[in-house]
């Protein structure tokens, strides 16, 4: 299995931008889709930005237009850009890998803290 390692969390004043890192132990080439999800204090888990094996996006309305997510396959590492950052975004963030079929998995990293202060 994939094991998923997320980093670039950290403090940031609102407005400010933020990339984050989930780098995969082994090729993403074939993993169907991989997420970005965040969980703030007290609140569900929530899709941030998911990108599919053939570069298909879709994002959260509340972050469209600021975040943008991407894949380097060459590299195994699934990126966040997250500009104009604001208080409310912040929260943990998961890196989060599934592939459907046969030997069908969802795998979840760590998480990294994201703060943005007023």
């Amino acid at each position: 299995q994939v094991q998923l390692v997320e980093s670039g969390g950290g403090l940031v004043q609102a407005g400010g931008s933020l990339r984050l890192s989930c780098a995969a132990s082994r090729s993403i080439f074939s993993i169907h889709f991989m997420g970005w999800y965040r969980q703030a204090p007290g609140k569900e888990r929530e899709l941030v930005a998911g990108i599919s094996h053939g570069g298909n996006t879709n994002y959260a309305s509340s972050v469209k237009g600021r975040f943008t997510i991407s894949r380097d396959n060459a590299k195994n590492t699934v990126y966040l850009q997250m500009n104009s950052l604001k208080p409310e975004d912040t929260a943990v963030y998961y890196c989060n890998a599934k592939t459907y079929g046969v030997g069908a998995y969802d795998l979840w990293g760590q998480g990294t803290q994201v703060t943005v202060s007023s």
